[in-house]
């Protein structure tokens, strides 16, 4: 499978993080794109010290003592709207932006390509791609909804990054997951990060 990856400046980034590590453990092909905004969330909220894409992946896989992996992961630049992902004669299964900026969602409903991350989107959109975008902002104006309401009528999948609780979660890392989950799901995957609902029974 090969899949577009994109990292946009909003807040979130335990949503990227355990979704990456769980590409670590497929096979394929993952183009990674990194605005620097979302560098600057990732340093911030993951409290480490990265400056690049390239350090990102390598922290992860530092932090989980990922040896090996059967993700191929290429970087591209944010800036460069000219690399290879930014033609639809480049064949890739689908796209995630997680998380997403209301920034980034603007741009792309709007059709505005001003970085490989919106025109990546914006090509995934116009090839009938799979494109997830995975928003994390409270509360939304009439502006964020319209714009969200817009891209999903035109084919666009909005998960907004909101997880559920019924699986009892214990840690950060298990509400990353339940995300990371539901975005595998959307691409067609099924890697079982949390546990299905189950429903318990109760007495009246």
């Amino acid at each position: 499978m090969k899949l577009v990856l994109g990292m946009a400046g909003a807040s979130g980034s335990i949503y990227a993080e355990r979704f990456i590590k769980a590409l670590f453990t497929i096979e394929g092909t993952t183009f990674f794109i990194c605005s620097p905004a979302s560098l600057r969330v990732f340093r911030e909220e993951m409290e480490c010290k990265v400056s690049s894409p390239k350090e990102i992946l390598d922290f992860i896989a530092s932090k989980y003592k990922l040896q090996t992996s059967s993700q191929k992961f290429e970087i591209r630049n944010f800036s460069d709207i000219g690399a290879d992902i930014a033609s639809g004669s480049n064949p890739w299964k689908a796209m995630a932006i997680l998380p997403c900026s209301m920034k980034t969602i603007a741009s792309i409903n709007a059709g505005l390509t001003e970085n490989l991350i919106e025109r990546a989107a914006d090509v995934t959109l116009k090839e009938r791609r799979t494109l997830v975008l995975v928003p994390r902002e409270a509360p939304y104006n009439r502006i964020h909804l319209k714009n969200m309401l817009e891209l999903h009528d035109a084919g666009g999948t909005i998960l907004p990054a909101s997880p559920g609780f019924y699986q009892m979660p214990k840690s950060l890392e298990d509400l990353g997951d339940f995300i990371a989950e539901r975005v595998f799901r959307l691409l067609g995957m099924e890697l079982d990060l949390y546990p299905r609902w189950n429903p318990r029974s109760s007495e009246d």
